[in-house]
């Protein structure tokens, strides 16, 4: 399976929280890394979304094909994000438009068994893989990437 996170892009500062609109610097960087990964994704990738207005903006530079799913929302754990995009045993990809901390959180978990999250970029994604070792599963980093890199 393969787990890509991306960072909601550049956004405004405001009230409420989940109301606030990505910037016009935002919109460049969500537009950069969705040309990114279009060329990337597979066909068949599933996009899960944060109902924040920002993630939805950033998710809509890619597709409108996306879920709004509460479980990825700011302020999400790691556990109901994992949950929400089956990991480690979903089939394909599954791509997931959230916020910090939860995806500096995600990825520390996954890579470094860590309960320390790291900072992730906005508009940035780090692309995870899980394959089966032995009798685990084993977490492989193919791509951290943020949008002045694209």
């Amino acid at each position: 399976m393969d787990l890509i996170l991306w960072r909601h892009a550049e956004a405004e500062d405001g009230f409420p929280d989940s109301t606030r609109k990505l910037t016009a610097k935002g919109e460049k960087q969500a537009e950069a890394m969705a040309a990114w990964l279009t060329e990337r994704l597979p066909k068949e990738c599933r996009v899960i979304v944060s109902p924040a207005r920002r993630t939805q903006q950033t998710a809509l530079a890619l597709t409108d094909q996306f879920e709004t799913v509460a479980e990825v929302a700011v302020g999400a754990s790691v556990e109901s994000l994992l949950n929400a995009a089956g990991w480690p045993d979903a089939k394909g990809a599954v791509l997931i438009v959230g916020h910090q901390p939860t995806l500096g959180e995600v990825a520390a978990y996954l890579l470094a068994d860590s309960s320390l999250g790291w900072s992730v970029k906005k508009g940035a994604v780090w692309w995870l893989s899980s394959r089966q070792r032995g009798a685990g599963h084993e977490t492989v980093l193919k791509a951290a990437i943020s949008p002045e890199m694209v």
